[in-house]
């Protein structure tokens, strides 16, 4: 995050009460936690901060040679030396002095700051307000939903002395937190949105943590918050000082700001209210409660930073759907899409244009830039910022629209085009041109880059697969939060990543510093080699055909029988390679593939003094981890294993990782995590233990194509398997087996969702299409349907089908197009 106020590393470290070793003067505008994305590296200092599972200090030499000279590290780094031409500042705890410079920062500016919390709809109401105030402010706010110990210093970070308020969320996930957030933000005006059951499992109930989030109003002048919920009323009315204003709004008793009538409107909702003597009402474009409550906690702080009624009026029905996740979609020409058309500022810039980083590296990387907004920035001071942070990310082509970009194309690129507005784009627009490239399309709403997104987008399918890449590295964290320090992960990402993607779950398990990677054959591996992924990858189903292949892209075999051994050696000897790395398994009683006790002698003594390849890991498979009727035998097969390992282990004198651990036996056999573990469908969001702990990952959906209404006694679809006893509405959707919505679910044994309401599938199900029963709920063509999702896990379609989520998730047709989101 880059700040305009610049820094010298003697006034940072005498603000976090830090040791100086080197340059007094260096001069810093950029803070940064995270060596993986990296901007202006020579006015940068990096923060090593020291986590459960990370340690910045291990990426010091990365940092060093992309050309960082500035470090906050803690007292015990010990290899200050290695780096000759390196400052370094000294602390006790690195994340404590990236506070206190933001909290330094923050004291600077003396203009209103709204600080937003609650269980939810932060984010939300941050984006909204900030929606209705940027024509009348120069608003600073969280980029996304940076709201956590490390993200609200990086946000706060932005505030400058062009803005005229800034609007910072807060998030806590265990007591004692926001004290620290509340020191940062220093909020004159508190938001707080909604008391929830969210994030409760650190607190000892929904008081406690509600005492824990109101901690953030301690230097409010006025809050903001909904009286109908007596616990909150009560909790503000104890703790707030007599000084403090209190603004609240309710449906069901006096406030400042009762609610008198709602009432929907097509996709409108029309809210009527009392605040005073004043009887008004405004108009918002959606309809669920949710959204409803949001808009209501918007409309009312927008009153308190003294917008005048009719303004926000006007304002209100043209809130957005806030995009809280960036797309990432297949496009025509092998290109990539980066969807991020929802807002357009300096910092969401940074973030779009990592993330666009982290995709295939063989790919030439595009930008799609609108004028940017709500900088706090001068026009020539912004541009040349976005031209220098373009330059530094070696982006290919630059495609600039807005008058104001137009305007500053000096700054740029010579190659780069301009185009004032949209329309003039589009009619210039050559499909053709885009070839083989990842393409960013980051700008302001007002331009409608959804348009150009269209257009470049790949539409092969209504039928989509969305990958929530967020809930993907909750799950990866999860599991790595189960692990020692020291335990190594291999990720398996065979089978088109149980569905879901290889490139791109390669790509971001890789930007996560996964140890190994494991496909089932070689040409799943060839593929992620091709695409830049350069993580160790573990062949798990090798075939000798193969083994030359493997060797030209660094595979590594697992190597289950002496046969198999043996061709691969004679692989090595032919391609004159010596020392490859190979992965040995045993069978302890799953009886698939692997070495058994009796092989175990020939084994080692085929290994001993052969130069051509070494051992990297043993490791076995376990056949009921999940089940704990299994239990006695996952424990003999763990006790075999150890036995087995060891003897093997101990006539070599090189180090030999050992794994044996699923999914399920990490979360359910803590003890045998030895020197490395295997994480499968855990990361897909299916659990054998603690499914509570997961989050989904992948949503099937698909449309209504056609809604008829179809008379009893009449059938549908092949063979006339679909009698209707009574007049029905019929929808028909474009899903069937050759997507994987397998044909077994026909004739009411599958459902779907629509609308929130469960839908039975009617007759057998086609090829391309299926019909579903809409008697149950109201539903238009074009409404959205749920083969399996968030509400609707796909744990119950593998019941309907008597089956596993494995098989329905890496069943899903290649044809249905995958859409990543990312936050």
């Amino acid at each position: 995050m880059r700040s305009e106020q610049s820094y010298t590393l003697e006034s940072i470290s005498q603000i976090v009460d830090g040791n100086l070793i080197g340059n007094t003067d260096v001069k810093i505008q950029s803070i940064s936690i995270d060596s993986r994305s990296l901007y202006l590296p020579e006015e940068t200092v990096f923060f090593a901060i020291t986590g459960e599972r990370h340690d910045g200090h291990h990426y010091i030499a990365d940092l060093y040679q992309k050309g960082v000279r500035a470090f906050v590290i803690n007292s015990s780094f010990d290899r200050a030396e290695e780096f000759p031409e390196a400052n370094f500042i000294v602390v006790g705890n690195t994340l404590n002095a990236l506070q206190k410079l933001a909290a330094k920062h923050r004291s600077q500016f003396n203009y209103p700051v709204i600080g937003i919390t609650g269980s939810n709809g932060k984010t939300i109401v941050k984006e909204w307000l900030n929606q209705i105030v940027q024509t009348s402010f120069q608003p600073v706010r969280s980029p996304k939903s940076y709201n956590s110990q490390v993200g609200v210093p990086l946000s706060v970070w932005n505030l400058n002395s062009n803005a005229r308020l800034g609007i910072f969320e807060a998030g806590i996930s265990q007591a004692g937190e926001m004290e620290n957030l509340a020191k940062i933000i220093k909020p004159t005006i508190g938001v707080f949105t909604h008391l929830g059951e969210a994030h409760l499992e650190n607190f000892e109930d929904k008081q406690h943590l509600l005492n824990e989030k109101i901690k953030l109003f301690s230097t409010c002048e006025k809050v903001v918050y909904c009286s109908d919920d007596p616990m909150v009323v009560t909790t503000f009315v104890l703790s707030m000082e007599a000084k403090q204003e209190q603004y609240t709004w309710a449906r069901n008793k006096h406030a400042f700001f009762r609610i008198l009538k709602e009432s929907i409107e097509g996709n409108q909702t029309r809210i009527e209210y009392k605040t005073g003597r004043l009887v008004n009402e405004f108009v918002i474009p959606f309809t669920d409660r949710a959204s409803v409550d949001n808009a209501i906690t918007t409309y009312v702080t927008a009153l308190v930073l003294n917008l005048d009624y009719r303004f926000v009026n006007a304002e209100m029905p043209k809130l957005e759907p806030i995009a809280m996740r960036m797309e990432i979609k297949e496009g025509f020409g092998n290109c990539t899409l980066i969807n991020d058309y929802y807002n357009s500022d300096l910092g969401s810039l940074e973030i779009a244009v990592d993330l666009m980083n982290r995709q295939q590296t063989d790919k030439k990387k595009c930008i799609i830039l609108s004028d940017i907004y709500q900088s706090g920035y001068t026009e020539k001071r912004l541009y040349r910022a976005v031209a220098k942070l373009i330059s530094k990310n070696k982006i290919d082509r630059i495609i600039g629209i807005g008058e104001k970009l137009s305007k500053h194309a000096n700054m740029f690129d010579p190659h780069a085009v301009f185009y004032p507005n949209t329309n003039l784009f589009l009619s210039h627009f050559d499909r053709s041109k885009f070839k083989d490239e990842v393409i960013l399309i980051k700008g302001a709403r007002d331009f409608h880059f959804e348009r150009i997104s269209n257009a470049l987008q790949y539409k092969a399918h209504r039928t989509v697969l969305e990958v929530d890449l967020n809930a993907m590295i909750h799950n990866l964290n999860y599991f790595r939060s189960l692990l020692k320090p020291q335990t190594k992960l291999t990720v398996m990402v065979k089978a088109f990543s149980y569905g879901s993607g290889s490139v791109e779950i390669a790509n971001l398990l890789q930007y996560h510093r996964v140890d190994y990677l494991a496909v089932a054959i070689a040409d799943e591996g060839v593929e992620l080699r091709n695409a830049g992924v350069h993580v160790p990858i573990i062949v798990m189903n090798p075939e000798a055909h193969s083994f030359e292949t493997m060797i030209e892209y660094k595979l590594e075999p697992e190597i289950y029988n002496l046969k198999i051994l043996e061709e691969f050696q004679r692989a090595l000897k032919k391609n004159v390679v010596k020392n490859y790395p190979i992965h040995i398994k045993f069978d302890t009683g799953m009886h698939r593939m692997g070495f058994l006790q009796e092989d175990q002698e020939e084994l080692i003594s085929h290994l001993k003094n052969n130069d051509h390849f070494y051992i990297r890991s043993v490791f076995s498979h376990l056949a009921g981890a999940d089940e704990i009727q299994h239990d006695d035998y996952t424990k003999h097969q763990i006790e075999l294993f150890k036995q087995w390992s060891k003897q093997v282990c101990k006539h070599f004198t090189y180090p030999i990782d050992r794994h044996i651990l699923n999914s399920a036996g990490i979360e359910r056999f803590a003890d045998a995590q030895f020197e490395m573990v295997r994480l499968g469908i855990g990361l897909y969001g299916i659990s054998a233990v603690h499914q509570d702990k997961l989050m989904n990952v992948s949503t099937l959906k698909t449309t209504i194509s056609q809604i008829k209404t179809i008379t009893k006694e009449n059938t549908i679809g092949y063979g006339r398997k679909g009698v209707l006893q009574k007049d029905t509405r019929i929808g028909i959707i474009p899903i069937g087996y050759a997507d994987g919505f397998s044909r077994k679910l026909s004739n009411g044994v599958g459902k779907v969702m629509v609308n929130g309401k469960l839908c039975p599938v009617v007759g057998n199900v086609c090829m391309d299409m299926s019909m579903i029963d809409l008697s149950n709920t109201k539903a238009s063509e074009g409404d959205t349907v749920v083969i399996f999702g968030d509400n609707y896990p796909v744990s119950l379609m593998a019941q309907q089908l008597d089956t596993i989520p494995y098989e329905i998730l890496t069943t899903v047709s290649r044809r249905v197009k995958r859409i990543y989101l990312q936050e």
